[in-house]
């Protein structure tokens, strides 16, 4: 399995955007996690969130030339304060989220866990202070078995 890519290990973009609506479904469902969407959010947001995913796990760049940049991204994310409890609970919901499309591989299970916890405690609260706070040329990270590539 590590001769392929994150993005082709969950079955591509179809297998990504069914994790994607599996995750937001138990965002949604979590009284912590549910609270940073009662603002509303993207009418796409599973769409634009697989196709983000896709692209951080070794798939076609979609995100970057459809929707945003990680600048964007991180904007979206920021100037909200520390949330550990949230960042925490997002996590359990992705976990969660894996039991529900199928994923029982422990290698991938581990590396899509590691990914999501990293992002989530990293680069998505990185500016808890101000949105403004964000550079404006960040790249999408990207996310192999071995980790975050540089």
């Amino acid at each position: 399995m590590s001769d392929s890519t994150l993005y082709d290990a969950m079955g591509g973009g179809e297998g990504i955007l069914r994790l994607a609506h599996a995750w937001h479904q138990r965002v949604m469902e979590d009284e912590i996690v549910a609270h940073a969407f009662s603002h509303g959010y993207h009418p796409q947001h599973t769409e634009r969130l697989a196709a983000y995913w896709g692209e951080a796990w070794g798939g076609p760049t979609a995100y970057s030339q459809r929707y945003g940049s990680e600048s964007s991204v991180v904007r979206m994310h920021s100037g909200n304060g520390p949330h550990e409890e949230m960042d925490s609970r997002a996590i359990e919901c992705f976990d969660r989220a894996l039991d529900d499309v199928g994923v029982t591989d422990p290698v991938l299970r581990g590396a899509l866990h590691g990914y999501f916890a990293w992002a989530t405690t990293n680069s998505m609260a990185s500016y808890p202070e101000s949105a403004d706070d964000v550079p404006s040329n960040l790249p999408i990270p990207h996310w192999s078995w071995k980790g975050l590539q540089r």
